[in-house]
């Protein structure tokens, strides 16, 4: 699912993120990491984009996974984050036990958004009883979590996410948000900035030029510069950052009176992430997508099914592929990242 809240209230978010970790984590130098792009930082070539093609959603439907493995095994996706309260998280842990090697993080899930296809938290609902709905379930909008949930039981589950996947014997490559909604309050934020730094686990927050990002949220120069500043507190704890987002797919439809075949859907979202990589500026770009094998099943689950397929067809299209070699794109995965940022020393 797209992020419905995309870092709402972003100036209040960050000011009081950037407060709390100037306090509470490190000293940070004011020019640090300001005039060179988090890539250069991490070693990759000056002046080069650096992507992640990063697909949302594995574990929430045997599509989900299909979808995901093959666009990674296949195609050019290079990353992808597991919902692990969903129903086919176990089938792609199976996947992952025979590929340990695959760039899996978490998909930290505080919502259950379809009307007939639901799932609750893993922590159960006596412990976290803001989190549930009338239905057992947690709630189905971002505006819901928010308005009855409370950050110490946003904590709890997410963390509770974590140890399942640790229990499951995988340790998650970084965590990001299912439909934003660890952005939708400071609180929440700083919750999921403190969880990823406790646990050692990168957490997807742009803080790079944002160039993307603040184009799509109509940023201002005060919010540009505070996400910067949280970045420099992430990368001082030994996390690697990300420069910008780009997390527009999702609601891309077919043009007026175009049949909905498998060949108009493949070049229609082919092309839309040709025009978008050529819109990526230098620096690493974490490229959103849903990657879904089509099946009259998932139609009971949700109407998305046609951008989800497109996703999945473009990711396996060898045009893109030939065009990100032409171009010189390099892709990458948060685990490379990672391994970058543990070499370097400051």
């Amino acid at each position: 699912m797209t992020y419905l809240v995309n870092y709402k209230t972003l100036h209040s978010i960050l000011l009081y993120l950037s407060i709390l970790l100037f306090i509470n984590l490190v000293l940070v130098n004011e020019t640090s990491g300001q005039d060179n792009t988090w890539a250069e930082k991490l070693g990759f070539p000056t002046g080069k984009k650096i992507v992640i093609l990063h697909v949302d959603d594995v574990g929430m439907s045997v599509e989900s996974n299909d979808g995901t493995i093959q666009s990674m095994t296949n195609g050019v996706a290079t990353s992808c984050s597991i919902m692990m309260p969903c129903p086919w998280v176990s089938g792609y842990f199976h996947f992952l036990k025979d590929n340990p090697e695959t760039d899996a993080g978490l998909h930290l899930t505080l919502t259950s958004e379809w009307n007939d296809y639901r799932w609750g938290p893993i922590s159960g609902k006596k412990n976290v009883p803001g989190l549930v709905d009338s239905e057992g379930a947690l709630w189905g909008t971002v505006e819901e979590v928010v308005e009855h949930a409370s950050a110490d039981e946003v904590e709890e589950e997410i963390k509770a996410q974590i140890d399942r996947c640790l229990t499951m014997g995988f340790t998650p490559t970084h965590l990001d948000s299912h439909m934003g909604t660890l952005f939708a309050t400071p609180l929440f934020i700083q919750r999921y900035v403190k969880v990823g730094i406790e646990y050692g686990i990168p957490i997807m927050f742009p803080a790079g030029h944002n160039t993307l990002i603040a184009e799509e949220l109509k940023s201002t120069a005060a919010d540009m510069k505070m996400a910067k500043d949280v970045g420099i507190a992430l990368w001082n704890a030994g996390l690697p950052v990300i420069d910008d987002l780009h997390n527009t797919s999702y609601s891309l439809k077919l043009p007026t009176g175009a049949k909905p075949t498998t060949d108009n859907i493949r070049k229609n979202k082919t092309a839309f992430y040709i025009n978008a990589l050529k819109e990526v500026k230098p620096g690493i770009t974490y490229m959103i997508m849903h990657c879904n094998t089509p099946s009259e099943h998932f139609e009971k689950i949700s109407g998305s099914g046609q951008t989800r397929t497109g996703d999945y067809l473009a990711m396996t299209d060898p045009k893109l592929r030939k065009f990100i070699a032409d171009e010189g794109i390099i892709l990458t995965t948060m685990k490379e990242l990672m391994e970058r940022r543990k070499k370097i020393k400051n």
